[in-house]
């Protein structure tokens, strides 16, 4: 009778530590289980961030490519809206800048612009403002800059206030009050967009050995500036969220 219960008592233990085992088991199984699940949900989070950052990145270079494109194609009608002009300028086929001589606007020194100049501005800004204001370019437009540039004579400070004078008198003479270079209807529209600063001797014109080209460093250059740099400030916030 004693070996029975011997037995039985064996039986029970290894029954308690079999139900034990399984129970651990479980126990394991269910933390594997969870871990798994738990890294398939960080996975797919993961995915879909993937995902969105892809998809953003590929908005936001679509936007770049059209602005890339909407800056050919201005340079191209600048070059169409001009061709017929017997106008003695230049146009930079990289970035649409136009430059304008400024021995034709002012005589030496000078930044009173001369019969000439107003002659030729006349002819000029109303065909530059119909391009880069037309209904397909004007809300990629950010900035019409009016700039002018001195050659290396002088000392700095005398030629950042020569080329600043020039600038603002051709911006006084096409945007001041009373002007006829722009239509009364369109002169407030111009305003709003338009800025005028000197560079004094800095984007001096080089020739092809290195030196200085006086008489195409003298000049008054009209650019535009695109909204890309928006474009390129959000991508980099993208980035920085990433």
């Amino acid at each position: 009778m004693k070996r029975v219960k011997n037995k039985k008592k064996i039986l029970d233990y290894w029954q308690s530590y079999s139900d034990m085992m399984a129970a651990l088991l479980l126990v394991f199984v269910l933390i594997i289980v969870v871990t798994i699940i738990h890294e398939k949900s960080n996975y797919e989070q993961k995915q879909k961030l993937i995902q969105d950052y892809q998809d953003q990145i590929e908005e936001q270079q679509e936007k770049l490519d059209a602005i890339v494109g909407v800056k050919g194609d201005i340079i191209t009608k600048l070059n169409e809206e001009f061709a017929d002009s017997d106008l003695d300028m230049k146009i930079d086929p990289d970035t649409g800048a136009i430059s304008l001589d400024s021995a034709v606007l002012f005589d030496f020194n000078e930044y009173e612009l001369s019969s000439q100049g107003k002659a030729i501005l006349d002819e000029f800004f109303p065909k530059y403002f119909s391009v880069v204001l037309s209904d397909d370019v004007k809300p990629y437009i950010s900035e019409i800059i009016i700039e002018g540039h001195t050659d290396e004579q002088g000392g700095y400070m005398y030629n950042l206030d020569l080329s600043q004078k020039r600038a603002l008198e051709v911006a006084d003479y096409c945007l001041g009050d009373g002007t006829t270079v722009i239509t009364p209807d369109r002169l407030e529209e111009v305003r709003e967009i338009v800025t005028a600063n000197g560079r004094s001797y800095y984007g001096l014109i080089r020739n092809e050995d290195g030196s200085v080209n006086a008489e195409d460093s003298r000049r008054v250059e009209f650019k535009f500036r695109l909204k890309e740099d928006e474009m390129i400030q959000s991508i980099s916030d993208i980035l920085e969220e990433q």
